[in-house]
């Protein structure tokens, strides 16, 4: 059976307004769509849903926020396309993505930059967010304070374990549709196709690809286990998600509304990071449970080769000496 759009939306929407005892709510005042790629068990939809319930509760009914999850309204690059032309009121998305649209928000994705969790959230609650969000206010996007996160990303092969830089040579990887991740990999000497995280599972079992990159939560919530054998620890990137609002959609909402709305989705944000830092380390048993095997490659060596590879002054001159001197003192130590 063939779902449209249209009657995913409508039937949504109708569900939405049947509270949990079969009664038709009232309608509220404010409906506004919520779209992610990510799978409904990701802690990112647990954490949004329960947000979404106290918005509306402590709205008295005004703002309630729907949630499409799952890339059931398209692919990212259609998502962000739909927040930006107000088709949907909400969206996440990776720094490194949304980068097609605001250049320098994918600085906090530098291959090997965070050494850990500590480094991340000084540096994306600080003074390396505030100047991301500045970057992305000037595209016309409300963004919220607090960055939800993916964690670090983990390589994953059906081939070979990558235990050293040499073993990227030539390997076919999945990355998603950003430059950054392209120039890492190309770096590396390997073959990078970008594509669509909707498309993934299907690429790695029909071998378009050999591999992919993601963090555990990600690699087990969808499943890529069951195409994928080797999990290489190369911590190589963190990557979080920004919660964007559409412009106009953000504006609708009466100034007493927009604190509430604005204030569980930055709790919810805290809540989810913690959520995944403890999935994430709890994921590898289950995983090699599913199959999995393992391995501890130094982040050194890959840090090493992308310095020679000239990666870090090609990237510190993209971003401008002034975004690179807030990712550097964040970070602790010059990359170039």
């Amino acid at each position: 059976m063939i779902i449209s759009r249209r009657t995913l939306l409508q039937g949504a929407a109708s569900a939405a307004m049947v509270n949990s005892f079969g009664v038709r709510a009232q309608s509220a005042e404010f409906t506004y769509k919520y779209a992610n790629n990510l799978p409904v068990t990701h802690p990112m939809n647990l954490r949004a849903k329960e947000a979404a319930d106290r918005i509306k509760q402590e709205t008295g009914g005004r703002v309630e926020i729907q949630i499409f999850p799952n890339n059931q309204l398209g692919s990212d690059t259609d998502m962000l396309s739909q927040v930006r032309s107000g088709g949907v009121e909400f969206f996440t998305l990776s720094p490194l993505i949304l980068s097609t649209l605001v250049p320098n928000a994918s600085i906090s994705g530098i291959g090997f930059a965070f050494p850990n969790y500590d480094s991340v959230w000084k540096a994306m609650d600080g003074e390396l967010g505030a100047y991301v969000r500045g970057q992305i206010a000037k595209a016309n996007l409300v963004v919220m304070d607090k960055i939800w996160d993916n964690g670090f990303r983990q390589t994953t092969s059906s081939s070979k374990p990558i235990q050293t830089p040499d073993d990227l040579k030539g390997f076919k990887i999945r990355v998603p549709v950003s430059p950054l991740w392209t120039s890492m990999f190309t770096a590396f000497g390997s073959a990078p196709a970008s594509i669509n995280f909707a498309e993934v599972y299907t690429a790695l079992q029909t071998k378009v690809v050999d591999g992919q990159e993601n963090p555990l939560a990600i690699i087990s919530t969808a499943k890529l286990f069951e195409v994928q054998k080797f999990v290489s620890m190369t911590n190589h990137m963190w990557d979080g998600f920004w919660f964007l609002a559409n412009r106009r959609a953000w504006e609708r909402l009466p100034e007493d509304l927009r604190p509430i709305v604005a204030k569980h989705l930055n709790e919810a944000a805290v809540a989810e990071r913690a959520d995944v830092a403890k999935l994430n380390a709890g994921l590898k048993d289950e995983l090699v449970s599913k199959g999995m095997q393992f391995n501890d490659p130094d982040p050194a060596l890959f840090r090493e080769t992308l310095r020679k590879a000239g990666f870090y002054a090609e990237w510190k001159k993209k971003y401008g000496d002034e975004a690179w001197a807030i990712l550097e003192k964040a970070v602790g130590s010059s990359l170039t």
